[in-house]
């Protein structure tokens, strides 16, 4: 399996810079994990292969550019976007977003293809298939509806635990799967602002450090992100600090492979 972090800013140079205001991840090129940056930062490759997204909450920073990447693709769609989330979130982008004063309802619309873009509902704790991939989707402790994923294909599982506070359902199935490969957890703001992760129901590096310990897998690798950008290089200090061996910064832009 091919996992992408979609940079948000890109240098003079065209490289990937490393702070990450939105949130994107890409599965082997053709199913995204949230929008934020999808519509600016896709290779023309991934433009062309990418017709699915998992909405794991509707806070702007995962969503932002997804009206401006079906909008830019509009007419030549030969298949719907298929935007895969809960009710509670579809609820969300169809009054919020997708409602005619932000953007149009794209789900009402079609070209001269079809449709160009769909709900598909996903209920918490059943295993549902996006292209190849097998998908769980857990509740998480955020102040928005908010679901973390276990995507598995035929030989590697991974996690994330998209926005959260410390929870618990999430590590009871993580720690149910046969085998883990990778682990994508926030880790948004440092130690010494604990108070304001508590009330927006974000971890930090000490936090983080006391969720990992509910997790049962041990040959895995860990791969902090969402660090806010202001408190970037504060947030690695202390992460680097825990001395988890296994537990890096995931940089935007790098292709891993598990």
């Amino acid at each position: 399996m091919k996992i992408q972090l979609l940079p948000s800013n890109i240098d003079g140079d065209g490289r990937a810079t490393p702070e990450q205001h939105l949130t994107c991840f890409v599965i082997d090129d053709c199913v995204a994990v949230d929008a934020g940056s999808i519509a600016i930062a896709l290779t023309s490759d991934q433009r062309h292969k990418v017709r699915d997204i998992i909405v794991t909450h509707s806070h702007m920073d995962h969503i932002a550019t997804l009206p401006i990447f079906v909008d830019d693709l509009y007419a030549t769609l030969k298949e719907p976007i298929r935007i895969h989330a809960t009710q509670e979130i579809i609820d969300s982008l169809e009054r919020d977003v997708f409602n005619w004063n932000v953007y149009p309802r794209f789900s009402r619309l079609r070209n001269d293809y079809g449709p160009v873009m769909e709900y598909i509902p996903m209920s918490v704790r059943e295993e549902f298939t996006v292209a190849h991939l097998r998908v769980t989707a857990i509740s998480v402790d955020h102040i928005v509806p908010t679901v973390g994923l276990i995507v598995s294909d035929e030989k590697t599982t991974v996690a994330f635990s998209s926005d959260t506070a410390e929870t618990e359902e999430f590590w009871d199935a993580i720690n149910r799967a046969a085998r883990v490969d990778a682990l994508m957890i926030e880790s948004s703001f440092p130690n010494s602002m604990a108070h304001l992760a508590r009330d927006a129901r974000h971890l930090t590096p000490a936090t983080l450090a006391k969720e990992l310990r509910k997790l049962s897998h041990n040959d895995l690798d860990i791969m902090a992100v969402h660090i806010k950008p202001a408190y970037r290089n504060k947030v690695i200090d202390e992460l680097q600090s825990l001395g988890i061996s296994n537990l890096s910064v995931m940089e935007p832009g790098r292709i891993y492979t598990w």
